[in-house]
């Protein structure tokens, strides 16, 4: 462990000055004959000594004072040198198990477009805010969607915020994203699907598998990779839960994990719960799964074992172009798994607290919940329609 005190001390430099004898002047006249500089000194956490040099004893002290904070709190190391290739290849073999899979491919995916843009031998503390916004330009020359632009400058801050802390790699407030700025994009109005919609699809489906699941969607708000790995013990029958747990890999078990780690318990109306029931009753036995089919199981199981299989693959094949044959057949707008999901958090936000809603969506942010809350569906707009029409009523006498 280092000193923990700041020290500010004169630097002498150049040869002593000689007096009229020739000989060197007393060390108390050095400040007024010899050239100096004020020198401030510290220590990391790791005992390593630093330094640096200025003009003034002013500035020196104010430079002191922001070190001395960052010693009291131990982050007075300055930045290892780490080139961006190595960077990332370190990213990878520490984030293994710390983020889901796909996140960390993603994480990987962005950091290589970035590396080819700046070059690989770049160190890490060189890259500038220029270099962030040479980067966001090229790719929206590239004729990519904004929203994937953004996707790319959220991934990348993350990532940097992590190079500082608590990697080390660089100093506080030296993120290249930091200030750069999301691209604005025309809000695409969320998919709600009605009652009268839901109906419609429901029946059109021929299958009790997927009259389950789209029920369960409806009225979980269970993501689409929560609820295909939903296992029978994950179902309290009884009390009329579902239960969002991870799973350890064994040998019936895929391991996998919620969201941001997530595991929350879910109310769901009787009418689901037995659809469910339903389903359990007409599944092979032995299969753990509610909705993965025991041919696909076996499929899964078996390349795992092998170890050709990857936790990114889809469990269940063409899920959402199924929902569209399905959609089509009912002549019904086509919605996706995660459409339901939204559509039933909506639902609770017209009734429930938020910090209920919260919990029950598994939103680790308030302020993704709180976009529910002011969502605007076509019966509101019905209504201010109306309410319009009524005070404009004396139009009708032109």
């Amino acid at each position: 462990m280092g000193h923990t005190k700041v020290s500010i001390n004169r630097n002498w430099y150049g040869k002593v000055p000689l007096d009229k004898n020739g000989k060197p002047i007393p060390r108390n006249l050095w400040p007024k004959r010899r050239k100096y500089s004020w020198e401030v000194r510290w220590f990391s956490s790791e005992g390593k000594r630093y330094s640096k040099s200025f003009k003034e004893r002013k500035e020196a002290y104010e430079y002191a004072k922001t070190v001395q904070e960052k010693v009291d709190k131990g982050r007075a190391n300055r930045p290892r040198k780490i080139t961006i290739e190595k960077f990332i290849k370190e990213h990878e073999r520490i984030m293994v198990g710390q983020v889901a899979y796909t996140t960390l491919k993603d994480h990987l995916r962005a950091l290589r477009l970035f590396e080819d843009h700046i070059g690989r031998k770049t160190q890490l503390k060189l890259i500038s805010p220029r270099d962030a916004e040479s980067f966001v330009a090229a790719r929206l020359a590239d004729e990519l969607s904004v929203g994937s632009v953004n996707k790319d400058i959220r991934t990348l801050k993350g990532i940097f915020n992590v190079a500082i802390e608590p990697r080390g790699y660089l100093a506080e407030g030296t993120n290249p994203f930091a200030k750069i700025k999301q691209r604005r994009m025309a809000a695409k109005p969320p998919r709600y699907v009605s009652a009268e919609e839901f109906d419609k699809v429901f029946e059109a489906s021929e299958s009790l598998w997927w009259k389950a699941f789209l029920a369960s969607a409806y009225t979980s708000a269970g993501r689409r990779d929560e609820l295909l790995n939903l296992t029978w013990v994950d179902i309290d029958f009884e009390n009329q839960n579902v239960c969002f747990f991870p799973k350890k890999a064994s040998k019936l078990i895929l391991a996998w994990e919620p969201k941001d780690h997530e595991s929350r318990i879910i109310p769901i109306p009787p009418e689901v719960v037995q659809l469910l029931a339903n389903l359990q009753a007409e599944s092979n036995e032995g299969n753990p799964y509610v909705f993965i089919k025991t041919y696909r199981l076996k499929h899964i199981l078996r390349r795992r074992s092998e170890g050709t299989w990857k936790s990114d693959y889809e469990i269940v094949n063409n899920l959402c172009r199924s929902m569209e044959v399905i959609c089509r057949r009912a002549k019904a707008e086509l919605f996706t798994p995660h459409d339901l999901r939204r559509t039933c958090i909506t639902n609770w936000a017209k009734k429930l607290p938020i910090q209920t809603v919260q919990h029950l969506a598994g939103h680790s942010n308030m302020m993704t919940t709180r976009k529910y809350y002011l969502s605007v569906q076509k019966s509101d707009l019905e209504v201010a329609r109306k309410l319009q029409s009524k005070l404009m009523t004396k139009l009708t006498n032109y």
